[in-house]
């Protein structure tokens, strides 16, 4: 007997997988034309009709940015990398100490306090930017990585994803540390943290690739040369390079490669990190 087969269904699906395909293809397609420009002479760019694939393949581009005179291409990496690090890492620590007191810590007045703290959220983070300024200025911070990390320690997205998590996590594990002796503090690293590994992963992302794409707040705390972070060389690239387009997505090329590896090690943990932590 021959299997009825519903051509709308089916027609659905080619519609739908069509559509993704095509949002896909505009995605990447950037990507894909910064590494084939940053591929190309400067002669190669100017050449009409435009090749995607580079007839004279050169990393001309790449050895022009790390020869840069007024900047050291490889020290503003590493600046990025330092301050993105110990950025995320400030964050995940205060965020997931405040998630746990919010979450599985009773106290009076907590729901208000809480629900005070995540109204900040509508705050834009620009209007915060002067008086910050004005304060590190106050405390003689600026032109400091402790200046710039220093608002790393409050979050209040980071809280409440958190929050969101370890509400989800059954009491009768704390009760039973309780019972056992445990302190709050070992209760905290040894039962809830590994319990939301998978947001705190998904939180590790989110933060590090906010950390690194920084540009507005490290440009305005930063004035040393060489404590300038990758993005601020790249704007500054903008102007030194402007008839030099190669030389300008090579430098883009290499400050999208940590983020690629920084996705590819948390990248199980994402989907279900923001499922969990009330996001989805």
């Amino acid at each position: 007997m021959m299997r009825h087969i519903n051509w709308r269904l089916v027609a659905g699906k080619v519609l739908f997988y069509a559509a993704i395909t095509l949002v896909a293809a505009f995605v990447i397609m950037p990507f894909l034309w910064m590494i084939s420009t940053s591929l190309k002479s400067q002669e190669g760019i100017k050449t009409v009709p435009i090749h995607w694939i580079p007839q004279n393949p050169t990393v001309e581009g790449y050895s022009r940015v790390f020869s840069m005179t007024n900047f050291s291409f490889p020290r503003a990496v590493f600046n990025s990398f330092f301050l993105s690090v110990m950025g995320t890492a400030i964050t995940v620590l205060c965020a997931s100490m405040a998630a746990f007191i919010f979450s599985k810590v009773p106290f009076k007045g907590r729901e208000r306090v809480f629900s005070l703290f995540l109204a900040t959220m509508m705050i834009p983070g620009t209007v915060t930017m002067v008086p910050n300024y004005i304060i590190l200025n106050y405390l003689g911070l600026l032109n400091t990585f402790t200046g710039l990390i220093l608002p790393s320690i409050f979050s209040a997205f980071s809280v409440f994803m958190l929050r969101q998590s370890m509400m989800g996590l059954n009491d009768a594990y704390l009760e039973s540390a309780v019972i056992d002796g445990a302190p709050l503090h070992k209760i905290f690293y040894k039962i809830v943290m590994p319990m939301v590994k998978p947001t705190v992963a998904t939180l590790i992302l989110l933060s590090f690739m906010g950390q690194w794409n920084s540009y507005l707040w490290p440009m305005l705390v930063l004035q040393s040369p060489e404590k300038q972070t990758l993005q601020v060389v790249l704007g500054t690239m903008s102007s030194m390079y402007g008839g030099n387009e190669h030389i300008q997505m090579a430098g883009a090329v290499l400050s999208v490669i940590p983020i690629l590896i920084v996705y590819l090690f948390s990248q199980k943990y994402v989907d279900r990190g923001i499922a969990i932590g009330g996001l989805k």
